[in-house]
């Protein structure tokens, strides 16, 4: 550009923003226009991005309002206006606004997408996000960590966002207290939406932090309310409280696996929350250690999490704790809170030979306890006599705590709103008769809802003959949630590997046809980043696969996936993975999770290399590649590898699994394969919840369970080992009935 042509830009500009800040409004088209409208910025302005895409665009919205007249960034139509690509915003000064911006279809190009933070000790004070949506803006990478909305400063307000689908490592939403200036900072976060964090399978998925452990007994005096939580499962900690004088009031938990954790930080309070599990798995309520820390006035419903994932855990310390550890609780108080139908009070979790400070000071007074399915809803682990017990009200059918609470016939009702309140004396339980937060009243109502997690047979139905790529080309046309029938028998060969970006399903038209799927490529089908298959009555057959080391029929992409995938497989056959010395079935790469993997009703036969590898996080970081595994009711038969290698290393304790069932399975001649890494025909490690039940294994290799951290709960029932090289586990921390191994009975 010449110097001309530049002179008449600058010109352009600066023409354009004084013919709009007569009119109050200045309007931007560019990040040109925007950088010279903030720069000239004055109290009471309201600068307005134009309608379109904004690709690739950092905003930094530096400027001092005034109380009286603070300085605004809106959007012209809400909705129509979006940062894609790589864009960000930092916002940093006095009194501002930003409103109605939408980042989507892209990832921030630094660690966060909405920073109150120009630089290391310039930040925002007195500053409001609200109605701005985050919608999976995420980087393919699954282990790259970025925040979505990171505050710093003083008294920042972020209200009314959507925010939904994260996928990467990297908490959606952080309270940043770096220095001085950015604590006791009376932040204010409020009628937020935060929706559809998928299970992480690693530490670092929290939805809400505010603080960290090195800055934990600063105080941050943050207020979090009225927000609504839906099916926030990242991890262990949906909140995660590392700092002192927060208030949590009013939110909703919706289906969420986790808690509200008082991880680290004294003189917090939690009071008039709901949380509602719906029976969720790994739902729960409030877990507690430090100091001072209140639950009072709060409304428990059908959680089903356990240890740290109850619906009230108070844990152990460790004496003389470091800050990033477990301090003792102390001074604890948990009163007027309602449990309706949870499974689990946790009284000491946690208590080990470094956690071994039990709680102190604490008193448990005026809650009611109600379960109209269980008699035992409380685990004490260690000594409670530091807690005291006043005026708690349990069913008749519960078991008490040293007969420290009263017991009396409950009468439940169920009010207007669908909730069981149970009938106590004034005074005693919770107040609350409905959620003050709501997917309604919170996030915004411009932009459209979240569709939540993978859904087969949702679209429409293909039918497609049997032939030479008719099923690949099949694939290449269908959209999110079709199902293709083979409509014959006969076999569907493809010369061309089937990659999946959406889910599927690939069904036999009836039970009579016989379809038969062959390919002679290296890999049949390739699960990608947004993909997921489910096979109904098929057969698989690897005879004319190609001779090359490695292959498989199944597996995921080989680079990282921020989106989990499913992979279900009913009533099929899998014969002759023999081409070579190490053809398997299913193949995983590190970075992958599967929420679930289901096997039922299948026959496997012939396979030179393993059913299924899982084992490919390998750091011992508390990673795994898949949550729930299910087998049942399925046939295998001359494998030479492993039936399944399940493998989660470390002692991380923020994950939820895996949990893995075999039910009604038969092995026979499985494991003895010369390239057999794990010398096991079953091989599992680091599993949470391990049930097998109804096994029999005939001739083959090792059923091997190698149990580590986290009270894993590992179940045999019916298992029946003969001619085979036996039972290996690491120790005996597992039950096991009608268990019989070459004879005897174990």
């Amino acid at each position: 550009m010449t110097s001309f042509n530049k002179i008449l830009v600058v010109l352009s500009l600066v023409l354009f923003f004084c013919s709009c800040a007569d009119k109050g409004v200045i309007k931007v088209k560019n990040v040109e226009e925007f950088n010279v409208a903030v720069k000239n910025a004055l109290p009471g302005d309201v600068i307005q991005m134009a309608n379109g895409v904004w690709k690739n665009t950092e905003l930094k919205f530096d400027a001092k309002g005034t109380a009286e007249n603070p300085i605004q960034l809106v959007v012209e139509e809400r909705g129509k206006v979006k940062l894609e690509g790589q864009s960000r915003i930092n916002i940093s000064g006095e009194h501002l606004i930003v409103n109605g911006l939408v980042f989507t279809n892209g990832h921030t190009p630094a660690s966060e997408v909405i920073s109150f933070k120009k630089k290391k000790g310039v930040y925002a004070n007195n500053c409001r996000v609200t109605e701005c949506v985050i919608d999976n803006y995420n980087p393919i990478e699954r282990m790259e960590s970025t925040y979505w909305v990171s505050l710093y400063g003083k008294n920042n307000r972020v209200d009314h966002c959507y925010l939904v689908d994260k996928r990467n490592k990297g908490v959606t939403m952080a309270v940043r207290m770096v220095d001085e200036a950015c604590r006791e900072n009376n932040h204010r976060i409020d009628h937020n939406y935060f929706g559809y964090r998928q299970n992480l399978g690693a530490n670092g998925g929290e939805t809400l932090r505010i603080g960290t452990s090195h800055y934990s007994l600063s105080t941050s005096a943050t207020q979090v309310d009225s927000n609504y939580f839906e099916s926030c499962d990242g991890e262990h900690e949906i909140i995660s409280n590392k700092s002192c004088g927060n208030q949590f009031i009013d939110n909703t938990f919706y289906e969420c696996r986790g808690t509200l954790t008082y991880r680290h930080g004294n003189d917090n309070v939690s009071k008039g929350n709901f949380f509602i599990g719906n029976n969720k798995e790994y739902t729960g309520g409030i877990r507690i250690i430090n100091k001072r820390n209140k639950a009072i006035n709060n409304y428990f419903s059908d959680l089903k999490g356990y240890r740290f994932r109850g619906s009230l855990v108070i844990m152990n310390g460790v004496p003389n704790s470091a800050i990033n550890r477990y301090h003792q609780v102390d001074g604890g108080v948990f009163a007027n809170n309602t449990f309706v139908n949870c499974d689990h009070i946790q009284l000491c979790s946690g208590s080990d030979e470094e956690r071994s400070a039990v709680p102190i000071n604490s008193v448990i007074e005026n809650n009611v306890f109600y379960h109209d399915n269980s008699d035992n809803i409380f685990t004490v682990f260690d000594d409670i006599s530091g807690i005291e017990f006043k005026k708690n009200i349990i069913g008749k059918n519960l078991k008490n705590i040293d007969n420290k609470l009263t017991v009396t016939n409950l009468k439940v009702i169920e009010n207007e709103f669908g909730f069981k309140i149970p009938q106590v004396e004034e005074g005693i339980g919770s107040t609350l008769v409905k959620p003050a937060a709501t997917a309604d009243n919170t996030g915004v109502s411009w932009y459209p809802k979240a569709k939540g997690e993978m859904q087969f047979n949702t679209g429409k139905t293909i039918e497609v003959k049997a032939g030479v790529n008719t099923l690949f080309d099949a694939i290449v046309t269908s959209q999110t949630g079709d199902v293709i029938v083979l409509s014959e028998s006969g076999d569907y060969v493809m010369d061309k590997m089937m990659e999946l970006t959406h889910p599927i399903t690939i069904k036999s038209a009836t039970k009579e046809i016989k379809p038969v799927i062959k390919s002679s490529k290296a890999e049949m089908f390739l699960i990608a980043n947004g993909g997921g298959l489910k096979l109904q009555g098929i057969e698989i057959n690897g005879a004319e696969s190609p001779d090359y080391a490695g292959n498989s029929m199944v597996s995921t992409s080989h680079y990282s996936m921020n989106c989990n995938y499913k992979f279900l497989m009913e009533d099929c056959q899998v014969t002759d993975l023999d081409v070579n010395h190490s053809f398997d079935f299913l193949k995983v790469y590190k970075n992958t999770m599967a929420d679930s993997i289901l096997i039922r009703n299948c026959q496997f036969s012939n396979i030179t290399g393993n059913i299924m590898l899982l084992n490919k996080e390998k750091d011992d970081l508390g990673i795994y590649n898949a949550e729930y595994v299910v087998i049942e009711n399925s046939e295998f038969k001359d494998v030479k590898g492993s039936v399944l290698n399940l493998y989660r290393g470390g002692t991380d304790e923020s994950t939820f699994g895996p949990a893995l069932k075999i039910d009604g399975c038969v092995l026979s001649n499985v494991g003895f394969g010369k390239r057999n890494k794990t010398g096991s025909a079953i091989y599992t490690h680091g599993v949470q919840v391990n049930n097998i039940s109804n096994l029999k294994i005939d001739n083959s290799h090792y059923l091997d369970l190698y149990m580590t951290n986290g009270e894993p709960i590992t179940n045999l029932t019916n298992i029946e080992i003969n001619n085979s090289k036996g039972f290996k586990y690491n120790n005996q921390s597992f039950t096991a009935n009608g268990v019989k191994v070459n004879g005897s009975v174990f």
